[in-house]
């Protein structure tokens, strides 16, 4: 009996493990025997992760302790290393990272996180609760079960507060909880695709091994969300991006500009703040909208976050006129029908892979997403109503390694691909229940596409808000509607500022449309020249904005602006429209070819292109 105790033992001693290593660039599963030494399991690392010798340290805790050191005789079992156990490598010249709490992260040390995620990290997102007269039977300084405050994740708070999906801090205080405070926590980043590396057969098709192919998937529905909710500062934002669709019965999309906030009716929550829309070039029609190249793009976002502002999400209509004399619309987004198409889901989860979630929780340096989703379309009652949603990170993984596809003829489910010899997809599966009441899991062939959904609140504030000025009689026209007679071009810009006697450059220039149409603009390169400008307005300082006006390259604009301002006239009396600019401003510095149209500088006898004289 001795002899076969001592033999199970050793037996168990040499059992072969799976231990998980989290690095910079993701999770790597190793297996290995328990009884292996430091130093050789050390050197599989290095090759199963082609890193450079020397170049890094593993350690067993998330805290850097624990080093696992080349000179060690022990073995993984002496170690205390189990099977499953997570393993943290970290590069030597890396250097230490700290979250909220106090413990260290072997995330990327260059992550960036937003603002409000480093806000929200600091706090505890406990809810406080009111002594229950009834309930509790203790002074008015104590607490009990009754009165003491609640988790942010506290699922029967959620559930009474009607909200469906606890945030994403609540979520990381509830990994972060339990006796180890989240030592074996892990933000990792599901992958679809073969791992890369592998040298132990031919590529793909010719083989495939454990070590580099994906795992089977089993999808869940996302019980947390990055964005709580959706708030338009205003009416007038989404009135004049209707607009477009009232005068030509066309659908559109627009990228959404603003930031994220504290979302406070939520625990931990964070809010996605609209200030403007920005039109991209699109064709739409009654049915489809298909995007077209922007090559103004990178300058919008530059405009943008100079700001103050970012891209937090994307809008786009799914509008049927019902009755035209009541302005209904039809209703056909429901849970009868569909709430966003396999198509918009597969768009929405570019979107958000194009904006991942920066934290340095994740060893890629991202998890998820704070990009929505806003579909305008016809509610119950046939008005027009927005609806706000992300897809899931199961749903970004899906459509970033090209697996899911929309089917031919139901809107509501996606299919994924199956395997060819150009691209190897594992099985995806989802649980649903039978008509039995049963749950049973299914191939998502086809896969309904809800299961891929989160639902965001969205709506207006009470007291609206405007980060730009929208008390303007006739606004600078909206970007890439030509097609509808609006037109962004100088003669638009002049009787745009001739809106503003007494030349208050500060409201003309609260406006994105109109700052992103200057720093386009062909004829004069303001790009370059608009920082102290965009400081201003980011600021609401009319000082500084005035003091940007006095520099060359925006006298320059006032020169041209009173070239195109209209005639005074016969008698000399003011024009109908009033001065573009006060009296003293550039008058006289240029002149327009009648001919041709080009603007000359004022000593100029005739025109520099088509050599005709001046009158």
């Amino acid at each position: 009996m001795r002899r076969g105790a001592k033999a199970s033992s050793a037996s168990s001693k040499m059992q072969e493990i799976i231990v998980r290593v989290q690095s910079p660039t993701g999770t790597t599963r190793i297996s290995v025997s328990s009884n292996q030494t430091i130093p050789k399991f050390l050197q599989k690392v290095e090759e199963e992760l082609s890193v450079g010798h020397g170049t890094w340290k593993l350690y067993q805790n998330r805290d850097r302790s624990g080093e696992l050191k080349p000179g060690s005789r022990k073995t993984l079992h002496s170690t205390n290393i189990r099977h499953g156990d997570m393993l943290y490598l970290v590069p030597s010249s890396g250097l230490d990272t700290t979250d909220s709490a106090g413990s260290q992260d072997v995330g990327s040390n260059d992550v960036e996180e937003d603002e409000v995620d480093i806000l929200l990290s600091k706090q505890d997102g406990r809810i406080a609760r009111e002594r229950d007269e009834q309930l509790c039977h203790h002074g008015p300084k104590g607490k009990c079960v009754h009165c003491t405050s609640l988790e942010p994740y506290n699922e029967e708070y959620l559930q009474k507060s009607e909200i469906k999906h606890m945030s994403f801090h609540a979520h990381l205080k509830k990994l972060m909880g339990g006796v180890d405070k989240g030592k074996f926590v892990a933000l990792e980043n599901m992958s679809v695709k073969i791992r890369p590396g592998c040298t132990e057969h031919p590529p793909w098709p010719g083989g495939i091994c454990t070590k580099c192919q994906p795992s089977a998937v089993t999808l869940n529905r996302q019980k947390y969300r990055h964005v709580d909710n959706i708030m338009f500062e205003n009416h007038t934002i989404v009135d004049r991006f209707l607009d477009y669709w009232r005068k030509t019965g066309n659908q559109r999309l627009g990228f959404l500009y603003g930031k994220y906030e504290h979302h406070k009716d939520v625990p931990l929550g964070i809010r996605a703040t609209v200030a403007a829309i920005y039109e991209p070039p699109q064709v739409g029609t009654a049915n489809s909208l298909e995007l077209l190249e922007d090559r103004n793009a990178d300058v919008v976002d530059d405009i943008a976050r100079k700001l103050g502002l970012r891209k937090v999400g994307w809008i786009f209509t799914d509008l049927v006129a019902d009755d035209s004399g009541k302005g209904t619309v039809k209703n056909f987004r429901n849970a009868d029908s569909v709430f966003l198409s396999a198509e918009e889901c597969i768009m929405a989860g570019e979107f958000q892979n194009q904006h991942p979630n920066c934290t340095k929780l994740s060893p890629d340096g991202t998890f998820g997403s704070k990009f929505v989703t806003v579909v305008a379309s016809g509610d119950e009652s046939h008005q027009i109503h927005f609806e706000g949603y992300q897809v899931s990170n199961q749903c970004m993984a899906l459509v970033r390694d090209d697996c899911l596809v929309p089917t031919k003829d139901a809107p509501e489910l996606g299919y994924i691909k199956e395997s060819t010899p150009e691209q190897y997809v594992p099985d995806v599966f989802y649980k649903e229940k039978d008509s039995y009441g049963n749950l049973v899991t299914l191939l998502a062939r086809p896969l309904p596409v809800e299961y891929l959904l989160v639902q965001v609140t969205t709506g207006f504030p009470v007291d609206p808000v405007s980060t730009f000025n929208i008390r303007v009689a006739k606004p600078f026209p909206i970007e890439n509607r030509a097609d509808i007679g609006d037109i962004q071009d100088f003669g638009q810009l002049t009787a745009y500022m001739q809106q503003f006697p007494g030349y208050r450059l500060l409201e003309t220039m609260s406006d994105l449309h109109f700052l992103s149409y200057l720093a386009t603009m062909d004829m004069l390169p303001l790009k370059d020249h608009m920082d102290p400008l965009l400081e201003g307005v980011r600021e609401q300082n009319a000082e500084t904005v005035e003091h940007w006006s006095k520099t060359d390259q925006w006298a320059t604009v006032e020169q041209l602006i009173t070239a195109h301002a209209p005639s005074p006239p016969v008698g000399g009396g003011p024009s109908a429209a009033g001065p573009a600019f006060p009296p003293g401003g550039a008058a006289g510095g240029v002149w327009e070819c009648k001919h041709c149209t080009l603007i000359n500088q004022a000593h100029n006898a005739s025109c520099e292109i088509c050599s005709l004289p001046r009158t």
